[in-house]
Protein backbone atom coordinates (compact mmCIF):
# COMPACT_ATOMS: atom_id res chain seq x y z
CA UNK A 1 0.00 0.00 0.00
CA UNK A 2 2.76 2.94 0.68
CA UNK A 3 4.12 1.79 -2.88
CA UNK A 4 0.28 2.46 -4.35
CA UNK A 5 0.47 6.25 -2.32
CA UNK A 6 4.05 7.06 -3.59
CA UNK A 7 2.55 6.09 -7.13
CA UNK A 8 -0.41 8.36 -6.64
CA UNK A 9 1.80 11.27 -5.17
CA UNK A 10 4.29 11.28 -7.89
CA UNK A 11 1.19 11.14 -10.45
CA UNK A 12 -0.13 14.49 -8.51
CA UNK A 13 3.33 15.68 -8.69
CA UNK A 14 3.74 15.80 -12.74
CA UNK A 15 2.09 17.83 -14.84
CA UNK A 16 0.91 16.82 -17.90
CA UNK A 17 -0.12 18.95 -20.76
CA UNK A 18 -2.84 18.44 -23.02
CA UNK A 19 -1.44 18.57 -27.07
CA UNK A 20 -2.70 22.10 -28.31
CA UNK A 21 -1.70 23.98 -25.15
CA UNK A 22 1.88 22.36 -25.26
CA UNK A 23 1.74 22.99 -28.77
CA UNK A 24 1.27 27.03 -28.34
CA UNK A 25 3.59 27.33 -25.44
CA UNK A 26 6.60 25.69 -27.50
CA UNK A 27 5.82 27.36 -30.47
CA UNK A 28 5.96 30.80 -28.54
CA UNK A 29 9.42 29.65 -26.03
CA UNK A 30 11.03 28.44 -29.95
CA UNK A 31 10.28 32.06 -31.71
CA UNK A 32 11.22 33.76 -28.62
CA UNK A 33 14.55 31.80 -28.40
CA UNK A 34 15.30 32.20 -31.87
CA UNK A 35 15.14 36.13 -31.44
CA UNK A 36 17.59 35.97 -28.65
CA UNK A 37 19.87 33.57 -30.48
CA UNK A 38 20.26 36.16 -33.55
CA UNK A 39 21.65 38.65 -31.48
CA UNK A 40 23.41 36.35 -29.05
CA UNK A 41 26.95 36.53 -31.72
CA UNK A 42 26.92 40.59 -30.88
CA UNK A 43 27.71 40.27 -26.69
CA UNK A 44 30.65 41.56 -25.65
CA UNK A 45 34.20 43.24 -26.93
CA UNK A 46 34.46 40.54 -29.29
CA UNK A 47 31.10 40.14 -30.61
CA UNK A 48 29.92 40.86 -34.17
CA UNK A 49 28.48 43.19 -36.16
CA UNK A 50 25.03 43.22 -37.74
CA UNK A 51 24.17 44.74 -40.80
CA UNK A 52 20.84 45.63 -40.91
CA UNK A 53 18.97 46.52 -44.42
CA UNK A 54 15.92 48.74 -44.57
CA UNK A 55 12.94 48.03 -47.59
CA UNK A 56 14.37 51.89 -49.05
CA UNK A 57 17.70 50.74 -49.16
CA UNK A 58 19.07 51.91 -46.04
CA UNK A 59 22.03 50.14 -44.13
CA UNK A 60 23.07 49.60 -40.54
CA UNK A 61 25.87 48.54 -39.50
CA UNK A 62 25.97 48.13 -35.58
CA UNK A 63 26.13 45.69 -32.59
CA UNK A 64 23.39 47.40 -30.18
CA UNK A 65 20.99 44.78 -29.09
CA UNK A 66 18.42 47.13 -28.69
CA UNK A 67 18.60 48.70 -32.44
CA UNK A 68 18.91 45.00 -34.10
CA UNK A 69 15.81 44.07 -32.08
CA UNK A 70 14.08 47.15 -33.69
CA UNK A 71 14.79 47.26 -37.05
CA UNK A 72 13.77 43.54 -37.13
CA UNK A 73 10.69 42.31 -38.69
CA UNK A 74 9.10 40.64 -36.27
CA UNK A 75 5.84 39.03 -36.31
CA UNK A 76 5.11 36.51 -33.79
CA UNK A 77 3.42 38.00 -30.80
CA UNK A 78 5.85 36.07 -28.19
CA UNK A 79 9.06 36.94 -30.36
CA UNK A 80 7.80 40.69 -29.97
CA UNK A 81 7.91 40.45 -26.20
CA UNK A 82 11.51 40.06 -26.66
CA UNK A 83 11.92 42.90 -28.69
CA UNK A 84 9.66 44.96 -25.85
CA UNK A 85 12.05 43.41 -23.63
CA UNK A 86 14.92 45.18 -24.96
CA UNK A 87 13.49 48.56 -25.25
CA UNK A 88 12.57 48.17 -21.62
CA UNK A 89 16.05 47.52 -20.73
CA UNK A 90 16.83 50.53 -22.86
CA UNK A 91 14.34 52.87 -20.99
CA UNK A 92 15.80 51.78 -17.39
CA UNK A 93 19.23 50.99 -18.09
CA UNK A 94 20.37 51.93 -21.39
CA UNK A 95 22.99 49.44 -21.22
CA UNK A 96 22.99 45.57 -21.30
CA UNK A 97 20.30 45.54 -23.96
CA UNK A 98 21.92 42.12 -25.95
CA UNK A 99 22.58 40.58 -22.06
CA UNK A 100 18.99 40.64 -21.37
CA UNK A 101 17.78 38.96 -24.45
CA UNK A 102 20.54 36.29 -24.49
CA UNK A 103 19.43 35.99 -20.59
CA UNK A 104 15.95 35.52 -21.35
CA UNK A 105 16.42 32.89 -23.97
CA UNK A 106 18.76 30.91 -21.58
CA UNK A 107 15.81 30.63 -18.96
CA UNK A 108 13.51 29.60 -22.17
CA UNK A 109 15.51 27.22 -23.04
CA UNK A 110 15.27 25.64 -18.94
CA UNK A 111 12.28 26.32 -18.74
CA UNK A 112 11.43 24.04 -21.66
CA UNK A 113 13.45 21.31 -20.62
CA UNK A 114 11.52 21.43 -17.13
CA UNK A 115 8.56 21.02 -18.74
CA UNK A 116 9.38 18.36 -20.45
CA UNK A 117 9.88 16.75 -17.41
CA UNK A 118 6.09 17.31 -16.25
CA UNK A 119 7.03 20.52 -13.99
CA UNK A 120 3.58 22.74 -13.91
CA UNK A 121 4.24 26.21 -15.93
CA UNK A 122 3.06 27.97 -12.93
CA UNK A 123 5.74 26.31 -10.32
CA UNK A 124 8.19 27.63 -12.60
CA UNK A 125 7.08 30.95 -12.92
CA UNK A 126 6.95 30.59 -9.06
CA UNK A 127 10.52 29.33 -8.34
CA UNK A 128 11.55 32.39 -11.24
CA UNK A 129 10.03 34.97 -9.44
CA UNK A 130 11.93 34.06 -6.30
CA UNK A 131 15.28 33.23 -8.13
CA UNK A 132 15.40 36.84 -9.70
CA UNK A 133 14.82 38.47 -6.20
CA UNK A 134 17.47 36.46 -4.71
CA UNK A 135 19.93 37.23 -7.55
CA UNK A 136 19.35 40.54 -7.25
CA UNK A 137 20.05 40.38 -3.58
CA UNK A 138 23.60 38.47 -4.40
CA UNK A 139 24.33 41.13 -6.69
CA UNK A 140 23.46 44.12 -4.78
CA UNK A 141 26.05 42.57 -1.93
CA UNK A 142 28.49 42.46 -4.58
CA UNK A 143 28.65 45.66 -5.72
CA UNK A 144 30.98 48.96 -4.55
CA UNK A 145 29.45 52.45 -3.54
CA UNK A 146 31.30 55.38 -6.32
CA UNK A 147 31.36 58.64 -5.55
CA UNK A 148 30.12 61.03 -8.33
CA UNK A 149 33.13 63.28 -8.34
CA UNK A 150 35.18 60.20 -8.80
CA UNK A 151 35.69 61.06 -13.02
CA UNK A 152 38.28 58.47 -13.43
CA UNK A 153 35.64 55.49 -11.84
CA UNK A 154 32.94 56.80 -14.40
CA UNK A 155 35.11 57.21 -17.31
CA UNK A 156 36.08 53.41 -16.41
CA UNK A 157 32.65 52.18 -16.44
CA UNK A 158 31.85 54.08 -19.69
CA UNK A 159 34.82 52.75 -21.62
CA UNK A 160 33.30 49.30 -20.56
CA UNK A 161 30.47 49.90 -22.43
CA UNK A 162 31.86 51.12 -25.18
CA UNK A 163 34.22 48.94 -25.76
CA UNK A 164 31.80 46.16 -27.06
CA UNK A 165 31.25 48.72 -29.81
CA UNK A 166 31.78 49.19 -33.15
CA UNK A 167 34.02 52.73 -32.48
CA UNK A 168 35.59 50.88 -29.58
CA UNK A 169 39.17 52.12 -30.16
CA UNK A 170 37.79 55.41 -29.90
CA UNK A 171 36.82 54.84 -26.10
CA UNK A 172 39.59 56.90 -24.80
CA UNK A 173 38.10 59.71 -26.41
CA UNK A 174 34.36 59.56 -26.16
CA UNK A 175 34.24 58.13 -22.58
CA UNK A 176 35.37 61.21 -21.10
CA UNK A 177 33.44 63.29 -23.42
CA UNK A 178 29.95 61.11 -22.09
CA UNK A 179 30.78 61.41 -18.72
CA UNK A 180 31.52 65.16 -18.85
CA UNK A 181 27.87 65.64 -20.50
CA UNK A 182 26.13 63.83 -18.47
CA UNK A 183 27.97 65.35 -15.15
CA UNK A 184 26.80 69.31 -16.87
CA UNK A 185 23.55 68.45 -16.97
CA UNK A 186 22.77 67.35 -13.77
CA UNK A 187 20.04 69.52 -11.74
CA UNK A 188 21.06 70.70 -8.24
CA UNK A 189 17.46 70.55 -6.81
CA UNK A 190 17.54 66.88 -8.46
CA UNK A 191 20.88 65.55 -7.84
CA UNK A 192 19.16 61.80 -8.87
CA UNK A 193 17.98 62.52 -11.74
CA UNK A 194 19.59 63.31 -15.12
CA UNK A 195 17.38 63.78 -18.93
CA UNK A 196 19.22 62.92 -21.70
CA UNK A 197 17.67 65.29 -23.80
CA UNK A 198 19.31 67.86 -21.68
CA UNK A 199 21.94 66.49 -23.89
CA UNK A 200 22.13 67.98 -28.10
CA UNK A 201 23.73 65.85 -30.25
CA UNK A 202 24.88 67.40 -33.41
CA UNK A 203 26.45 65.12 -36.39
CA UNK A 204 28.73 66.23 -38.94
CA UNK A 205 29.99 64.48 -41.95
CA UNK A 206 33.77 64.55 -42.56
CA UNK A 207 36.54 64.31 -40.24
CA UNK A 208 37.13 61.07 -38.14
CA UNK A 209 35.59 60.36 -34.60
CA UNK A 210 39.11 61.69 -33.43
CA UNK A 211 37.44 65.26 -33.87
CA UNK A 212 34.67 64.53 -32.04
CA UNK A 213 33.80 67.53 -28.99
CA UNK A 214 32.26 68.68 -26.34
CA UNK A 215 31.08 72.30 -26.73
CA UNK A 216 30.67 74.43 -23.94
CA UNK A 217 27.75 76.25 -25.04
CA UNK A 218 25.32 75.83 -27.89
CA UNK A 219 25.26 74.32 -31.61
CA UNK A 220 23.31 74.82 -34.93
CA UNK A 221 23.36 72.36 -37.46
CA UNK A 222 22.39 75.34 -39.75
CA UNK A 223 24.38 77.75 -41.40
CA UNK A 224 23.94 81.61 -40.70
CA UNK A 225 21.76 83.22 -43.20
CA UNK A 226 23.84 85.61 -45.47
CA UNK A 227 22.47 85.83 -48.64
CA UNK A 228 21.77 89.30 -48.07
CA UNK A 229 25.21 90.05 -46.76
CA UNK A 230 24.99 89.45 -43.19
CA UNK A 231 27.27 88.85 -40.24
CA UNK A 232 28.88 85.70 -39.53
CA UNK A 233 30.45 86.80 -36.63
CA UNK A 234 28.88 88.54 -33.38
CA UNK A 235 30.57 89.40 -30.27
CA UNK A 236 28.81 90.67 -26.98
CA UNK A 237 25.62 88.62 -28.46
CA UNK A 238 22.15 89.61 -27.48
CA UNK A 239 20.00 87.08 -28.65
CA UNK A 240 16.22 86.76 -29.52
CA UNK A 241 14.52 83.49 -29.96
CA UNK A 242 11.06 84.61 -32.50
CA UNK A 243 8.15 82.16 -33.22
CA UNK A 244 6.76 84.80 -35.78
CA UNK A 245 7.23 85.31 -39.30
CA UNK A 246 9.09 88.27 -40.77
CA UNK A 247 7.18 88.40 -43.91
CA UNK A 248 4.32 89.91 -45.22
CA UNK A 249 1.21 88.54 -44.04
CA UNK A 250 -0.97 86.30 -45.58
CA UNK A 251 -4.94 85.36 -45.55
CA UNK A 252 -6.37 82.46 -43.68
CA UNK A 253 -7.84 81.19 -46.64
CA UNK A 254 -6.83 80.42 -50.30
CA UNK A 255 -8.18 83.80 -51.31
CA UNK A 256 -7.04 85.85 -54.57
CA UNK A 257 -6.16 89.60 -54.75
CA UNK A 258 -6.97 91.28 -58.13
CA UNK A 259 -4.97 94.36 -59.08
CA UNK A 260 -6.01 95.99 -62.18
CA UNK A 261 -3.04 98.71 -62.00
CA UNK A 262 0.71 99.35 -61.46
CA UNK A 263 -0.51 101.93 -58.96
CA UNK A 264 -2.26 99.33 -56.63
CA UNK A 265 0.79 97.28 -57.34
CA UNK A 266 3.48 100.09 -55.98
CA UNK A 267 1.35 99.95 -52.96
CA UNK A 268 1.05 96.39 -51.97
CA UNK A 269 4.75 96.30 -52.33
CA UNK A 270 5.53 99.73 -50.38
CA UNK A 271 3.27 98.41 -47.67
CA UNK A 272 5.18 95.06 -47.34
CA UNK A 273 8.40 96.85 -47.58
CA UNK A 274 7.30 99.28 -44.29
CA UNK A 275 5.56 96.43 -42.56
CA UNK A 276 8.83 94.55 -42.04
CA UNK A 277 10.85 97.66 -41.81
CA UNK A 278 8.79 98.18 -38.91
CA UNK A 279 9.20 94.74 -37.21
CA UNK A 280 12.88 94.77 -38.06
CA UNK A 281 13.40 98.28 -36.31
CA UNK A 282 11.25 96.74 -32.72
CA UNK A 283 13.80 94.17 -32.77
CA UNK A 284 16.82 96.54 -33.68
CA UNK A 285 15.65 98.99 -30.79
CA UNK A 286 16.03 96.27 -28.01
CA UNK A 287 19.59 95.69 -28.99
CA UNK A 288 19.16 92.27 -30.55
CA UNK A 289 22.03 91.35 -32.91
CA UNK A 290 21.44 87.48 -33.37
CA UNK A 291 17.88 86.22 -34.15
CA UNK A 292 16.96 82.27 -34.49
CA UNK A 293 13.72 82.15 -36.21
CA UNK A 294 11.64 78.98 -36.22
CA UNK A 295 10.58 76.72 -38.89
CA UNK A 296 7.37 78.15 -40.32
CA UNK A 297 4.79 75.72 -41.84
CA UNK A 298 1.79 78.38 -42.78
CA UNK A 299 3.73 81.13 -44.98
CA UNK A 300 8.05 81.37 -45.19
CA UNK A 301 9.48 82.44 -41.93
CA UNK A 302 12.03 85.14 -43.80
CA UNK A 303 12.15 86.36 -47.26
CA UNK A 304 14.84 87.91 -49.12
CA UNK A 305 13.54 91.47 -48.44
CA UNK A 306 13.62 90.64 -44.59
CA UNK A 307 17.46 88.63 -44.61
CA UNK A 308 18.43 91.91 -47.07
CA UNK A 309 16.89 94.68 -44.00
CA UNK A 310 18.14 92.21 -41.37
CA UNK A 311 21.19 92.23 -43.10
CA UNK A 312 21.99 96.12 -43.09
CA UNK A 313 20.70 96.30 -39.46
CA UNK A 314 24.04 93.70 -38.72
CA UNK A 315 22.08 90.96 -37.34
CA UNK A 316 23.17 87.37 -37.49
CA UNK A 317 20.03 85.20 -38.73
CA UNK A 318 19.94 81.34 -38.01
CA UNK A 319 16.51 80.39 -39.55
CA UNK A 320 14.63 76.78 -39.76
CA UNK A 321 14.84 76.51 -36.23
CA UNK A 322 12.94 72.85 -35.33
CA UNK A 323 9.98 73.30 -32.80
CA UNK A 324 11.29 70.56 -31.27
CA UNK A 325 14.71 72.34 -30.20
CA UNK A 326 13.08 75.80 -28.94
CA UNK A 327 12.60 74.54 -25.65
CA UNK A 328 16.27 73.15 -25.62
CA UNK A 329 17.69 76.80 -26.76
CA UNK A 330 15.46 78.97 -24.36
CA UNK A 331 16.55 76.69 -21.57
CA UNK A 332 20.44 77.03 -22.49
CA UNK A 333 20.38 80.32 -23.37
CA UNK A 334 18.27 81.28 -20.64
CA UNK A 335 16.21 83.32 -23.03
CA UNK A 336 11.87 83.01 -23.57
CA UNK A 337 10.65 82.59 -27.14
CA UNK A 338 8.75 85.11 -28.13
CA UNK A 339 5.92 84.35 -30.20
CA UNK A 340 4.55 88.25 -31.39
CA UNK A 341 6.53 91.44 -32.49
CA UNK A 342 4.34 93.40 -29.80
CA UNK A 343 6.03 91.06 -27.30
CA UNK A 344 9.90 91.64 -28.71
CA UNK A 345 11.43 93.28 -25.01
CA UNK A 346 15.26 93.23 -24.43
CA UNK A 347 14.47 91.62 -20.72
CA UNK A 348 13.38 88.18 -22.80
CA UNK A 349 16.75 88.10 -24.75
CA UNK A 350 19.58 85.92 -24.35
CA UNK A 351 23.30 86.91 -23.64
CA UNK A 352 26.46 85.25 -25.12
CA UNK A 353 30.59 86.13 -25.75
CA UNK A 354 30.56 84.93 -28.95
CA UNK A 355 28.13 83.71 -32.47
CA UNK A 356 30.05 82.55 -35.10
CA UNK A 357 29.71 80.67 -38.31
CA UNK A 358 32.47 77.59 -37.93
CA UNK A 359 33.48 75.26 -40.94
CA UNK A 360 33.19 71.90 -39.57
CA UNK A 361 34.23 69.35 -42.27
CA UNK A 362 31.54 69.50 -45.71
CA UNK A 363 29.30 72.03 -44.32
CA UNK A 364 29.19 75.10 -41.43
CA UNK A 365 27.80 75.37 -37.94
CA UNK A 366 26.79 78.11 -35.46
CA UNK A 367 28.75 77.93 -32.60
CA UNK A 368 27.59 80.06 -29.50
CA UNK A 369 30.00 80.27 -26.11
CA UNK A 370 30.22 82.16 -23.04
CA UNK A 371 26.45 82.25 -22.43
CA UNK A 372 25.65 84.16 -19.45
CA UNK A 373 23.18 82.22 -16.80
CA UNK A 374 23.64 79.08 -19.39
CA UNK A 375 21.36 76.46 -18.44
CA UNK A 376 21.75 72.94 -17.15
CA UNK A 377 22.25 71.13 -20.99
CA UNK A 378 26.06 70.05 -22.99
CA UNK A 379 26.17 69.82 -26.82
CA UNK A 380 28.16 67.31 -28.30
CA UNK A 381 29.36 67.50 -32.33
CA UNK A 382 29.74 64.10 -33.58
CA UNK A 383 32.09 63.61 -36.30
CA UNK A 384 32.55 60.77 -38.79
CA UNK A 385 34.22 59.75 -42.00
CA UNK A 386 30.84 58.14 -43.27
CA UNK A 387 26.68 58.25 -42.16
CA UNK A 388 27.14 54.56 -40.60
CA UNK A 389 30.14 55.58 -38.50
CA UNK A 390 28.21 58.29 -37.35
CA UNK A 391 25.15 56.93 -36.84
CA UNK A 392 26.89 54.11 -34.64
CA UNK A 393 28.87 56.67 -32.80
CA UNK A 394 25.92 58.56 -31.74
CA UNK A 395 24.38 55.54 -30.45
CA UNK A 396 27.65 55.07 -28.75
CA UNK A 397 27.60 57.66 -26.81
CA UNK A 398 24.43 57.18 -25.99
CA UNK A 399 24.85 54.23 -24.46
CA UNK A 400 27.95 55.55 -22.34
CA UNK A 401 25.81 58.79 -21.38
CA UNK A 402 22.89 56.08 -19.91
CA UNK A 403 25.57 53.87 -17.94
CA UNK A 404 26.96 57.13 -16.25
CA UNK A 405 22.92 57.99 -15.68
CA UNK A 406 22.92 54.63 -13.77
CA UNK A 407 25.24 55.27 -11.85
CA UNK A 408 23.81 58.93 -10.77
CA UNK A 409 20.47 57.27 -9.92
CA UNK A 410 22.23 53.94 -8.09
CA UNK A 411 25.81 54.71 -7.48
CA UNK A 412 27.03 51.43 -7.56
CA UNK A 413 29.50 49.27 -9.06
CA UNK A 414 30.00 45.60 -9.86
CA UNK A 415 32.61 43.49 -11.99
CA UNK A 416 32.38 42.95 -15.54
CA UNK A 417 33.53 40.21 -17.74
CA UNK A 418 30.72 37.33 -16.70
CA UNK A 419 31.81 37.47 -12.72
CA UNK A 420 28.12 38.81 -11.20
CA UNK A 421 26.51 35.80 -13.46
CA UNK A 422 28.93 33.68 -12.50
CA UNK A 423 28.43 34.53 -8.93
CA UNK A 424 24.98 34.36 -8.87
CA UNK A 425 25.04 31.14 -10.25
CA UNK A 426 26.64 29.63 -7.42
CA UNK A 427 25.14 30.90 -4.82
CA UNK A 428 21.92 30.03 -6.42
CA UNK A 429 23.20 26.50 -6.75
CA UNK A 430 24.32 26.44 -3.24
CA UNK A 431 20.59 27.88 -2.32
CA UNK A 432 18.59 25.32 -4.66
CA UNK A 433 20.33 22.57 -2.47
CA UNK A 434 18.85 23.79 0.83
CA UNK A 435 14.96 23.79 -1.12
CA UNK A 436 12.98 20.95 -1.53
CA UNK A 437 10.25 19.72 -4.42
CA UNK A 438 10.20 21.19 -7.58
CA UNK A 439 11.11 24.81 -6.20
CA UNK A 440 14.59 23.22 -5.90
CA UNK A 441 14.63 21.69 -9.62
CA UNK A 442 13.52 25.20 -11.12
CA UNK A 443 16.18 27.56 -8.89
CA UNK A 444 19.00 25.13 -9.88
CA UNK A 445 17.94 25.41 -13.84
CA UNK A 446 18.03 29.42 -13.03
CA UNK A 447 21.76 29.15 -11.98
CA UNK A 448 22.81 27.37 -14.94
CA UNK A 449 20.63 29.73 -17.00
CA UNK A 450 23.10 32.59 -15.64
CA UNK A 451 26.40 31.04 -16.86
CA UNK A 452 24.92 32.09 -20.60
CA UNK A 453 26.40 35.52 -20.31
CA UNK A 454 30.21 33.96 -19.55
CA UNK A 455 29.90 30.87 -22.05
CA UNK A 456 29.01 32.93 -24.37
CA UNK A 457 31.41 36.11 -24.00
CA UNK A 458 34.28 33.14 -24.23
CA UNK A 459 32.70 31.74 -27.67
CA UNK A 460 32.45 34.89 -29.32
CA UNK A 461 36.03 35.54 -28.33
CA UNK A 462 37.27 32.67 -29.81
CA UNK A 463 38.30 30.78 -26.68
CA UNK A 464 37.28 27.42 -25.39
CA UNK A 465 33.83 27.73 -23.25
CA UNK A 466 33.59 25.08 -21.46
CA UNK A 467 36.86 25.53 -20.23
CA UNK A 468 36.85 29.35 -19.45
CA UNK A 469 32.88 28.87 -17.65
CA UNK A 470 34.61 25.85 -15.48
CA UNK A 471 37.91 27.88 -14.61
CA UNK A 472 35.19 30.66 -13.25
CA UNK A 473 32.92 28.31 -11.07
CA UNK A 474 36.46 26.99 -9.47
CA UNK A 475 38.14 30.63 -8.98
CA UNK A 476 34.42 31.75 -7.63
CA UNK A 477 33.59 28.52 -5.35
CA UNK A 478 37.28 29.39 -3.47
CA UNK A 479 36.12 32.84 -2.82
CA UNK A 480 37.60 34.94 -5.48
CA UNK A 481 34.31 36.79 -6.29
CA UNK A 482 35.73 39.44 -9.13
CA UNK A 483 37.49 36.97 -11.25
CA UNK A 484 35.69 37.12 -14.55
CA UNK A 485 36.86 36.76 -18.07
CA UNK A 486 39.28 39.01 -19.70
CA UNK A 487 38.70 38.73 -23.15
CA UNK A 488 41.36 40.81 -25.00
CA UNK A 489 43.89 38.63 -23.07
CA UNK A 490 41.97 35.51 -23.90
CA UNK A 491 42.43 34.83 -19.71
CA UNK A 492 41.02 34.50 -16.73
CA UNK A 493 41.50 37.08 -13.88
CA UNK A 494 40.45 39.30 -11.37
CA UNK A 495 38.21 41.79 -13.74
CA UNK A 496 38.36 44.99 -10.96
CA UNK A 497 42.28 45.12 -11.77
CA UNK A 498 41.31 45.55 -15.38
CA UNK A 499 39.07 47.84 -14.58
CA UNK A 500 36.28 46.39 -16.32
CA UNK A 501 33.23 47.69 -14.33
CA UNK A 502 29.64 48.20 -14.99
CA UNK A 503 26.62 49.96 -13.34
CA UNK A 504 25.02 47.69 -10.89
CA UNK A 505 21.17 49.03 -12.22
CA UNK A 506 22.47 47.68 -15.54
CA UNK A 507 22.87 43.37 -14.12
CA UNK A 508 19.78 43.53 -11.77
CA UNK A 509 17.06 45.49 -14.14
CA UNK A 510 18.45 42.59 -16.84
CA UNK A 511 18.12 39.69 -14.42
CA UNK A 512 14.70 41.28 -13.28
CA UNK A 513 13.11 42.27 -16.83
CA UNK A 514 14.43 39.06 -18.05
CA UNK A 515 13.08 36.59 -15.49
CA UNK A 516 9.50 38.82 -15.72
CA UNK A 517 9.17 38.21 -19.33
CA UNK A 518 10.07 34.56 -19.38
CA UNK A 519 7.30 34.15 -16.56
CA UNK A 520 4.77 35.95 -18.83
CA UNK A 521 5.73 34.05 -21.76
CA UNK A 522 5.01 30.51 -19.70
CA UNK A 523 1.77 31.48 -18.30
CA UNK A 524 0.32 31.87 -21.83
CA UNK A 525 -1.16 28.44 -23.24
CA UNK A 526 -3.44 29.65 -26.20
CA UNK A 527 -3.06 32.13 -28.69
CA UNK A 528 -6.81 33.36 -29.70
CA UNK A 529 -7.20 35.69 -32.99
CA UNK A 530 -9.89 38.08 -32.33
CA UNK A 531 -12.06 40.07 -35.18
Amino acid sequence: MPGAASHAGAKAERYIDNKRKDDVRTMNMVAAKAVADAVRTSLGPRGMDKMLTTANGEVIITNDGATILQKMDVTQPAAKMFVELSKSQDVVAGDGTTSVVVLAGALLRQSLNLLAKGVHPTVISEALHKASDKAVEVLTNMATPVKLSDKETLVRSATTSLGSKVVSQYSSLLAPIAVESVLSVIDPARPDRVDLRDIKMVKKLGGTIDDTELIDGLVFDQKASRSAGGPTRVENAKIGLIQFQISPPKTDIEQNVIVSDYTQMDRILKEERNYILSMIKKIRATGCNVLLIQKSILRDAVTDLSLHYLAKAKILVVKDVERDDIEFISKTLHCLPISNIDHFRGEKLGHADLVEEVHVGSGKIVKVTGIKDKGQTSSIVVRGSNQLVLDEAERSLHDAQCVVRCLVQKPFLIAGGGAPEIEVSRQLGSWAKTLLGMESYCIKAFAEAMEIIPYTLAENAGLNPIQIVTELRNRHANGEINTGINVRKGVVTNILDEKVVQPLLVSTSAISLAAECVRMILKIDDIVLVR
